[in-house]
Protein backbone atom coordinates (compact mmCIF):
# COMPACT_ATOMS: atom_id res chain seq x y z
CA UNK A 1 0.00 0.00 0.00
CA UNK A 2 1.62 3.38 -0.70
CA UNK A 3 2.46 5.82 1.85
CA UNK A 4 -0.27 8.54 2.05
CA UNK A 5 2.58 11.37 2.18
CA UNK A 6 4.28 9.75 -1.28
CA UNK A 7 1.60 9.22 -3.71
CA UNK A 8 4.00 8.31 -6.26
CA UNK A 9 3.09 7.13 -10.08
CA UNK A 10 2.08 3.72 -9.49
CA UNK A 11 4.14 2.65 -12.74
CA UNK A 12 6.92 3.77 -10.53
CA UNK A 13 9.03 1.40 -8.04
CA UNK A 14 11.54 4.11 -6.71
CA UNK A 15 14.24 3.09 -5.25
CA UNK A 16 16.98 5.60 -5.73
CA UNK A 17 17.10 7.86 -2.93
CA UNK A 18 20.69 7.84 -2.60
CA UNK A 19 20.74 9.80 -5.73
CA UNK A 20 17.57 12.59 -5.94
CA UNK A 21 14.78 11.72 -3.33
CA UNK A 22 10.82 12.80 -4.41
CA UNK A 23 9.16 14.89 -1.82
CA UNK A 24 6.40 14.22 0.65
CA UNK A 25 3.19 15.36 -0.24
CA UNK A 26 3.51 17.78 2.77
CA UNK A 27 6.23 19.62 1.20
CA UNK A 28 4.95 20.12 -2.31
CA UNK A 29 2.12 21.78 -0.49
CA UNK A 30 4.12 24.06 1.56
CA UNK A 31 5.88 24.82 -1.78
CA UNK A 32 2.83 25.62 -3.40
CA UNK A 33 1.83 27.78 -0.32
CA UNK A 34 4.30 29.88 -0.53
CA UNK A 35 4.28 30.57 -4.08
CA UNK A 36 1.05 31.67 -3.75
CA UNK A 37 1.93 33.70 -0.76
CA UNK A 38 4.45 35.69 -3.17
CA UNK A 39 2.35 36.21 -5.90
CA UNK A 40 -0.07 38.09 -3.53
CA UNK A 41 1.73 39.25 -0.88
CA UNK A 42 5.57 39.74 -2.13
CA UNK A 43 7.71 39.65 1.25
CA UNK A 44 4.84 41.41 3.50
CA UNK A 45 5.13 38.85 6.31
CA UNK A 46 9.19 38.44 5.85
CA UNK A 47 9.48 37.66 9.82
CA UNK A 48 6.80 34.61 9.66
CA UNK A 49 9.73 33.26 6.90
CA UNK A 50 12.92 34.16 9.42
CA UNK A 51 10.57 31.78 11.94
CA UNK A 52 11.03 29.25 9.08
CA UNK A 53 14.37 29.84 8.84
CA UNK A 54 15.00 29.00 12.80
CA UNK A 55 12.58 26.39 13.01
CA UNK A 56 14.70 24.34 10.19
CA UNK A 57 17.44 25.02 12.19
CA UNK A 58 16.30 23.64 15.55
CA UNK A 59 15.35 20.62 13.21
CA UNK A 60 18.79 20.37 11.69
CA UNK A 61 20.24 20.33 15.41
CA UNK A 62 17.91 17.63 16.17
CA UNK A 63 19.02 15.52 13.17
CA UNK A 64 22.51 15.68 13.72
CA UNK A 65 22.24 15.89 17.59
CA UNK A 66 24.14 19.04 17.21
CA UNK A 67 24.82 20.90 20.51
CA UNK A 68 23.30 23.69 19.68
CA UNK A 69 21.77 26.02 16.21
CA UNK A 70 25.19 28.13 16.60
CA UNK A 71 27.02 25.37 15.23
CA UNK A 72 24.44 25.30 12.22
CA UNK A 73 25.13 26.53 8.43
CA UNK A 74 22.44 26.30 5.94
CA UNK A 75 24.59 26.01 2.55
CA UNK A 76 23.89 25.49 -0.92
CA UNK A 77 25.51 21.86 -1.20
CA UNK A 78 27.58 19.36 0.64
CA UNK A 79 30.73 20.34 -2.10
CA UNK A 80 30.24 24.21 -1.00
CA UNK A 81 30.81 22.96 2.44
CA UNK A 82 33.55 20.64 1.59
CA UNK A 83 35.05 23.26 -0.15
CA UNK A 84 35.43 25.50 3.36
CA UNK A 85 37.12 23.45 5.32
CA UNK A 86 39.81 22.75 2.23
CA UNK A 87 40.13 26.46 1.51
CA UNK A 88 39.19 27.50 5.01
CA UNK A 89 42.03 25.79 6.90
CA UNK A 90 45.82 26.90 6.88
CA UNK A 91 47.96 24.03 5.27
CA UNK A 92 52.05 23.84 5.00
CA UNK A 93 53.46 22.04 2.35
CA UNK A 94 54.04 18.52 3.45
CA UNK A 95 50.82 18.29 5.28
CA UNK A 96 48.44 14.97 4.32
CA UNK A 97 45.01 14.63 4.39
CA UNK A 98 43.98 10.83 4.62
CA UNK A 99 40.75 9.58 2.60
CA UNK A 100 38.92 6.59 1.12
CA UNK A 101 39.41 5.15 -2.51
CA UNK A 102 35.50 5.47 -2.78
CA UNK A 103 34.57 8.80 -1.58
CA UNK A 104 32.21 11.00 -4.34
CA UNK A 105 33.93 13.23 -6.17
CA UNK A 106 32.62 16.00 -3.62
CA UNK A 107 34.64 14.58 -1.01
CA UNK A 108 37.51 13.92 -2.93
CA UNK A 109 38.31 17.10 -5.84
CA UNK A 110 38.39 20.01 -3.18
CA UNK A 111 41.27 18.17 -1.20
CA UNK A 112 42.98 16.68 -4.04
CA UNK A 113 43.21 20.66 -5.29
CA UNK A 114 45.31 21.35 -2.51
CA UNK A 115 48.02 19.70 -4.24
CA UNK A 116 48.99 22.77 -5.51
CA UNK A 117 49.56 24.33 -2.17
CA UNK A 118 51.71 20.94 -1.37
CA UNK A 119 48.97 18.97 0.45
CA UNK A 120 49.26 15.33 -0.03
CA UNK A 121 45.67 13.37 -0.25
CA UNK A 122 46.04 9.92 0.64
CA UNK A 123 43.11 6.96 -0.07
CA UNK A 124 42.94 3.91 1.27
CA UNK A 125 41.70 0.85 -0.11
CA UNK A 126 38.20 -0.10 1.23
CA UNK A 127 37.47 -3.00 -0.92
CA UNK A 128 38.32 -6.31 0.71
CA UNK A 129 39.29 -4.65 3.83
CA UNK A 130 38.12 -5.90 7.33
CA UNK A 131 38.42 -3.42 9.48
CA UNK A 132 38.49 0.20 7.05
CA UNK A 133 38.75 2.03 9.65
CA UNK A 134 42.01 0.57 10.54
CA UNK A 135 43.37 0.49 7.33
CA UNK A 136 42.54 4.23 7.54
CA UNK A 137 44.57 5.24 10.48
CA UNK A 138 47.86 3.13 8.80
CA UNK A 139 47.87 6.30 6.43
CA UNK A 140 47.67 8.85 9.13
CA UNK A 141 51.79 10.32 10.06
CA UNK A 142 52.70 13.01 12.36
CA UNK A 143 51.93 15.49 8.77
CA UNK A 144 48.55 14.15 8.83
CA UNK A 145 45.80 17.39 9.23
CA UNK A 146 42.96 15.87 8.65
CA UNK A 147 40.25 12.57 8.12
CA UNK A 148 37.61 13.27 6.07
CA UNK A 149 35.44 10.16 4.80
CA UNK A 150 31.77 9.57 3.64
CA UNK A 151 29.93 7.70 6.21
CA UNK A 152 28.09 5.85 3.90
CA UNK A 153 30.00 5.17 0.19
CA UNK A 154 27.72 6.11 -2.38
CA UNK A 155 29.23 2.95 -4.54
CA UNK A 156 28.88 0.29 -2.14
CA UNK A 157 26.95 1.39 0.58
CA UNK A 158 29.58 0.74 3.08
CA UNK A 159 28.83 1.93 6.38
CA UNK A 160 32.00 2.89 8.75
CA UNK A 161 32.47 2.84 12.02
CA UNK A 162 32.27 6.95 12.77
CA UNK A 163 32.88 6.90 16.64
CA UNK A 164 35.78 4.93 16.00
CA UNK A 165 37.34 7.21 13.68
CA UNK A 166 36.41 9.86 16.54
CA UNK A 167 37.92 8.48 18.92
CA UNK A 168 41.39 8.26 16.61
CA UNK A 169 41.24 11.78 15.60
CA UNK A 170 40.77 13.16 19.21
CA UNK A 171 43.52 10.66 20.60
CA UNK A 172 45.84 11.38 17.61
CA UNK A 173 45.18 15.30 16.91
CA UNK A 174 43.60 15.23 13.42
CA UNK A 175 40.43 17.08 12.77
CA UNK A 176 37.25 14.86 11.63
CA UNK A 177 35.25 15.62 8.32
CA UNK A 178 32.07 13.42 7.68
CA UNK A 179 30.52 13.46 4.69
CA UNK A 180 26.95 12.66 5.78
CA UNK A 181 25.01 12.79 2.50
CA UNK A 182 24.43 9.38 2.20
CA UNK A 183 23.19 8.62 6.26
CA UNK A 184 21.56 11.42 7.38
CA UNK A 185 17.73 10.99 7.26
CA UNK A 186 18.32 7.36 6.78
CA UNK A 187 20.24 6.23 10.38
CA UNK A 188 20.39 7.74 13.09
CA UNK A 189 23.56 10.76 13.38
CA UNK A 190 25.40 11.53 16.55
CA UNK A 191 27.75 14.78 15.91
CA UNK A 192 28.68 14.45 19.45
CA UNK A 193 29.29 11.07 19.76
CA UNK A 194 31.52 11.31 16.82
CA UNK A 195 33.52 14.16 17.95
CA UNK A 196 33.13 15.12 14.83
CA UNK A 197 34.74 18.36 13.57
CA UNK A 198 33.11 19.14 10.25
CA UNK A 199 29.80 17.27 9.29
CA UNK A 200 28.20 18.49 5.93
CA UNK A 201 25.55 16.86 3.82
CA UNK A 202 22.58 18.04 0.98
CA UNK A 203 19.17 17.84 1.62
CA UNK A 204 18.18 16.32 -1.53
CA UNK A 205 19.04 12.29 -0.90
CA UNK A 206 17.28 10.47 2.20
CA UNK A 207 16.65 13.99 3.90
CA UNK A 208 13.81 14.47 1.45
CA UNK A 209 13.87 17.73 0.52
CA UNK A 210 14.67 19.86 -2.79
CA UNK A 211 18.26 20.40 -4.29
CA UNK A 212 20.04 23.59 -3.25
CA UNK A 213 19.89 23.54 0.20
CA UNK A 214 22.40 21.64 2.62
CA UNK A 215 23.79 21.78 6.18
CA UNK A 216 27.54 22.49 7.68
CA UNK A 217 27.91 21.69 11.26
CA UNK A 218 31.13 22.69 12.42
CA UNK A 219 32.17 22.67 16.41
CA UNK A 220 33.13 26.40 17.60
CA UNK A 221 36.91 25.09 18.10
CA UNK A 222 36.58 23.84 14.53
CA UNK A 223 35.16 26.62 13.10
CA UNK A 224 37.61 29.34 14.61
CA UNK A 225 40.40 27.40 12.40
CA UNK A 226 38.71 27.89 9.30
CA UNK A 227 39.80 31.37 7.32
CA UNK A 228 36.37 32.45 5.62
CA UNK A 229 36.18 32.42 1.62
CA UNK A 230 33.00 34.38 0.72
CA UNK A 231 31.82 37.53 2.58
CA UNK A 232 28.61 39.52 2.31
CA UNK A 233 25.53 41.21 4.54
CA UNK A 234 24.28 38.42 5.99
CA UNK A 235 27.53 36.67 7.82
CA UNK A 236 28.54 39.34 10.02
CA UNK A 237 27.53 39.41 13.78
CA UNK A 238 25.11 42.50 13.09
CA UNK A 239 23.45 41.16 10.24
CA UNK A 240 20.43 43.17 10.25
CA UNK A 241 22.27 46.36 11.16
CA UNK A 242 23.20 47.28 7.20
CA UNK A 243 25.66 50.64 8.62
CA UNK A 244 27.86 47.81 10.04
CA UNK A 245 31.29 49.92 10.19
CA UNK A 246 33.46 48.17 11.27
CA UNK A 247 31.98 44.87 10.62
CA UNK A 248 33.28 41.47 12.17
CA UNK A 249 32.09 38.00 11.18
CA UNK A 250 29.47 36.19 13.09
CA UNK A 251 30.80 33.88 16.40
CA UNK A 252 27.85 31.16 14.83
CA UNK A 253 28.02 29.25 11.79
CA UNK A 254 26.17 31.94 10.35
CA UNK A 255 29.47 33.40 9.32
CA UNK A 256 28.89 30.66 6.08
CA UNK A 257 26.74 32.34 4.68
CA UNK A 258 27.70 34.95 3.06
CA UNK A 259 24.44 36.46 1.61
CA UNK A 260 21.01 35.91 1.61
CA UNK A 261 18.91 32.45 1.78
CA UNK A 262 17.29 30.27 -0.38
CA UNK A 263 14.09 30.48 1.18
CA UNK A 264 11.98 28.45 -0.47
CA UNK A 265 14.39 25.48 -0.12
CA UNK A 266 13.82 26.52 3.40
CA UNK A 267 10.16 25.93 3.55
CA UNK A 268 10.48 22.43 1.81
CA UNK A 269 13.08 20.99 3.59
CA UNK A 270 11.52 21.95 6.78
CA UNK A 271 8.44 20.45 6.21
CA UNK A 272 10.27 17.26 4.60
CA UNK A 273 12.29 16.89 8.18
CA UNK A 274 9.03 17.39 9.89
CA UNK A 275 8.09 13.57 8.66
CA UNK A 276 10.83 12.41 9.46
CA UNK A 277 10.97 13.63 13.31
CA UNK A 278 7.11 12.88 13.83
CA UNK A 279 8.66 9.36 12.93
CA UNK A 280 11.61 9.16 14.83
CA UNK A 281 15.43 8.56 13.16
CA UNK A 282 15.59 5.34 15.38
CA UNK A 283 12.28 4.13 13.38
CA UNK A 284 13.32 5.41 10.17
CA UNK A 285 16.35 3.64 10.56
CA UNK A 286 14.83 0.21 11.41
CA UNK A 287 12.65 0.48 8.44
CA UNK A 288 15.71 1.57 6.09
CA UNK A 289 17.69 -1.63 7.23
CA UNK A 290 14.39 -3.89 7.29
CA UNK A 291 14.57 -2.98 3.84
CA UNK A 292 17.93 -3.53 3.00
CA UNK A 293 18.01 -6.90 4.46
CA UNK A 294 14.59 -7.59 2.83
CA UNK A 295 16.91 -7.02 -0.37
CA UNK A 296 19.90 -8.98 0.62
CA UNK A 297 17.39 -11.76 0.73
CA UNK A 298 16.06 -11.72 -2.51
CA UNK A 299 19.03 -11.43 -4.37
CA UNK A 300 20.74 -14.31 -2.05
CA UNK A 301 17.73 -16.42 -3.11
CA UNK A 302 18.48 -16.57 -6.73
CA UNK A 303 21.77 -18.29 -7.75
CA UNK A 304 22.00 -15.91 -10.91
CA UNK A 305 22.85 -12.46 -8.79
CA UNK A 306 25.56 -11.80 -6.66
CA UNK A 307 25.33 -9.37 -3.62
CA UNK A 308 28.25 -6.46 -3.91
CA UNK A 309 27.02 -4.84 -0.78
CA UNK A 310 28.57 -6.21 2.35
CA UNK A 311 26.19 -8.51 4.32
CA UNK A 312 28.17 -7.34 7.54
CA UNK A 313 25.14 -5.97 9.51
CA UNK A 314 26.96 -3.24 11.58
CA UNK A 315 28.58 -2.32 8.13
CA UNK A 316 24.96 -1.91 5.93
CA UNK A 317 23.11 0.86 5.22
CA UNK A 318 19.96 1.82 2.67
CA UNK A 319 21.93 1.59 -0.09
CA UNK A 320 22.07 -2.33 -1.82
CA UNK A 321 24.38 -3.71 -4.73
CA UNK A 322 23.79 -6.32 -7.22
CA UNK A 323 24.96 -7.69 -9.90
CA UNK A 324 23.61 -10.08 -12.64
CA UNK A 325 25.59 -13.36 -13.73
CA UNK A 326 25.10 -13.09 -17.08
CA UNK A 327 23.35 -9.83 -17.97
CA UNK A 328 25.61 -7.04 -18.21
CA UNK A 329 25.04 -4.26 -16.21
CA UNK A 330 23.77 -1.79 -18.96
CA UNK A 331 21.19 -3.74 -20.32
CA UNK A 332 20.16 -5.05 -16.82
CA UNK A 333 19.78 -1.54 -15.58
CA UNK A 334 18.09 -0.39 -19.22
CA UNK A 335 15.05 -3.36 -18.55
CA UNK A 336 14.79 -2.01 -15.42
CA UNK A 337 14.23 2.07 -16.05
CA UNK A 338 11.43 0.62 -18.84
CA UNK A 339 9.86 -1.27 -16.45
CA UNK A 340 9.61 1.87 -14.24
CA UNK A 341 12.37 0.67 -11.79
CA UNK A 342 14.19 3.82 -10.57
CA UNK A 343 17.27 3.09 -9.86
CA UNK A 344 21.47 3.89 -10.46
CA UNK A 345 24.35 1.96 -12.12
CA UNK A 346 26.91 2.21 -9.17
CA UNK A 347 29.40 0.31 -7.69
CA UNK A 348 30.13 -2.37 -10.32
CA UNK A 349 26.28 -3.65 -10.21
CA UNK A 350 22.75 -1.99 -10.41
CA UNK A 351 22.25 0.25 -6.78
CA UNK A 352 19.06 -0.08 -5.02
CA UNK A 353 18.37 2.50 -2.25
CA UNK A 354 14.56 2.22 -1.03
CA UNK A 355 13.86 4.40 1.98
CA UNK A 356 11.41 3.89 5.26
CA UNK A 357 8.28 4.01 3.04
CA UNK A 358 9.35 2.14 0.35
CA UNK A 359 6.24 -1.17 -0.06
CA UNK A 360 7.73 -4.70 0.54
CA UNK A 361 5.58 -5.83 -2.72
CA UNK A 362 7.67 -3.28 -4.68
CA UNK A 363 10.53 -4.41 -3.40
CA UNK A 364 9.86 -8.26 -4.57
CA UNK A 365 8.49 -7.41 -7.53
CA UNK A 366 11.55 -5.94 -8.50
CA UNK A 367 13.60 -9.58 -8.58
CA UNK A 368 9.99 -10.69 -10.61
CA UNK A 369 11.36 -7.98 -13.48
CA UNK A 370 15.10 -9.44 -13.11
CA UNK A 371 15.54 -12.11 -15.86
CA UNK A 372 16.27 -15.63 -14.05
CA UNK A 373 19.22 -17.18 -16.35
CA UNK A 374 18.74 -20.64 -16.78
Amino acid sequence: MAHPEFPLDSSLIYLNHAAVAPWPKRTAIAIKAFADENISQGAADYPSWLRSESKLRKQLKEILNAPSTDDIALVKNTSEALSFVAYGLDWSPGDNIVSSNEEFPSNRIPWQSLSEKGVEFREVELAGTKDPEEALFTLVNENTRLITISSVQFASGNRLNLEKIGNFCRQNNVLFCIDAIQSLGALEFDVQRYQADFVMADGHKWLLGPEGLGVFYTTPAARDKLRLTQFGWHMIEAAGYYENVPWKAAKSARRFECGSLNMLGIMALSESLSLLLEMGMDSVEQKVLDNSRFLVEQIQSRDDLELLSTEQQDRCSGIIVFRHQSINNNKLFQLLKDRGVICAQRGGGIRLSPHFYTDRIQLKKVFEIVPISH
